[in-house]
Order: C-alpha cells, then structure tokens, then sequence
C-alpha cells in the first residue's frame, strides 16, 4: 500500500482539478453540460484513480489503476486541445493547464514503468 498523498504527481493532478474547476466557471453556459462536465470528470479521475490504485493489494493492481489514470490524463489533453481550438479559454490558460498536464503525464508514466520493475 502505498500513501498517495505523499506522491507528487497526486498532489499536481489535485491542483490541476482545482485549476479546471475555477477556469471552466468563465466558459459559457451553452458547454457546461457538454465538452466542460467532460473535462471536469477527466481531471477529477486521475487523482481519484491514482488515490484508489495506492489503497490496493498489490503493485500490479497499483499498476492498473495508474495506466487508468493515465488515460485519462491523455483524454484531458484532447478535451483541452479542443477548447483552444474552440477558443473557449484563452490561449495562455490552455497552455499553463497542458504544460502541467504533461509534466504530470510524465511522472505518472515513470512511476508506472518504475513500479512494474520493483
């Protein structure tokens, strides 16, 4: 079992959730129920997967839970691409959230790779 709390790449997918949730309030309400409600469970699901995968019996279970949340990681990019494309956040906002976005992608996937050896 391991503390996910103490695991870096958990506590800058919780931040990053924080940041989707404050900047998709200036988005219109015609995309609150569409593309943004998407890009709000995205975010939510790494941490969540990252936090249900630590409390599991095994490293390979761990494993899974991490490639899961790593998935979602890389639909959260999709979605973001797509919402500076559709100029629904400005360009600087997109850019900060998928630079975070791939250092967290980066870590998760280290990890990932670095669990299945131990």
């Amino acid at each position: 079992m391991h503390n996910f709390e103490k695991l870096i790449f958990w506590q800058k997918s919780i931040s990053l959730a924080k940041q989707i949730y404050i900047h998709c309030k200036k988005v219109n309400s015609d995309e609150k129920f569409g593309l943004i409600l998407q890009i709000k469970r995205c975010a939510v699901s790494i941490p969540s997967n990252i936090g249900e995968g630590s409390g599991r019996n095994s490293n390979k279970e761990f494993n899974h839970f991490l490639g899961i949340a790593l998935g979602s990681a890389f639909e959260l990019q999709t979605q973001l691409i797509l919402v500076k494309e559709l100029n629904l956040l400005s360009e600087t906002i997109t850019e900060e959230l998928l630079q975070e976005l791939s250092g967290i992608q980066k870590m998760i996937y280290t990890f990932k790779n670095n669990l299945i050896k131990s």
